[in-house]
């Protein structure tokens, strides 16, 4: 089954008086277990098809299909069921909840999902630890680096065993080591897991660990090629 599959995507923003496409006629198909690297200049529809794909915006025309199920047409009721039980995300801006802990912002996704407390510490706790954070449960993340903040974020998608995860620059405000250890644990969860991997990123060594690497421009694909890992 394929993880995502988006058939003819198309997406256009205003910018003052200016119409930006955002995206062009976009046509991918993603297999489960895949990881795939997006690469491109900025403004070129990385993160707007990682958006589309995730159901954090909806494409003008085109459709969305995540493990089967089409999401463009959900109510937002629903698109938020479906990210909840399937879709995992790691942003740039890390996104985490100010007043709760790490572990807290970790588990609070379980939560929403009804997991028993106990089950919630227990693979939260595993969670950080996968990341590189034992011993930092307790910390708040004004409390954190850059980098730790980044690595509860990733924690927190991870933790519910989503599908896919969708990530966008996730090494963005790390160091060449930590990025390493992130990308290796990245692998590791899609090998281990067969959790679906799609990731946009200008760096060049986290496209070395993807399986599948496609360039974008002005809203197109305009290179889909395999590679060796």
């Amino acid at each position: 089954m394929n993880s995502v599959r988006c058939a003819d995507l198309r997406k256009t923003y205003k910018q003052g008086d200016q119409d930006v496409i955002g995206l062009d006629g976009v046509s991918l198909e993603v297999e489960q277990e895949g990881f795939v690297c997006l690469r491109s200049p900025s403004g070129a529809g990385k993160t707007t098809l990682l958006n589309a794909m995730g159901g954090l915006d909806r494409p003008d025309s085109g459709e969305v299909y995540v493990a089967g199920k089409r999401i463009d047409n959900l109510s937002k009721g629903k698109l938020a069921e479906m990210r909840l039980r399937n879709i995992g995300f790691v942003f740039q801006a890390y996104n985490l909840i100010p007043v709760l802990t790490a572990m807290e912002n970790v588990e609070f996704v379980m939560h929403l999902q009804g997991v028993p407390a106990p089950e919630r510490a227990k693979r939260a706790g595993e969670a950080l630890n996968e990341v590189g954070l034992e011993g930092l449960e307790n910390r708040r993340p004004a409390k954190m680096s850059g980098g730790q903040q980044q690595r509860v974020a990733v924690a927190r998608a991870i933790v519910s065993r989503p599908a896919i995860v969708l990530a966008d620059e996730p090494t963005a405000n790390l160091d060449s080591s930590s990025a390493r250890h992130l990308m290796a644990l990245f692998a590791r969860i899609n090998e281990t897991r067969g959790t679906t991997f799609v990731i946009a990123t200008h760096d060049e060594m986290v496209m070395s660990y993807a399986k599948r690497l496609i360039r974008m421009r002005d809203g197109k694909i305009v290179e889909d090629q395999l590679q060796e890992t």
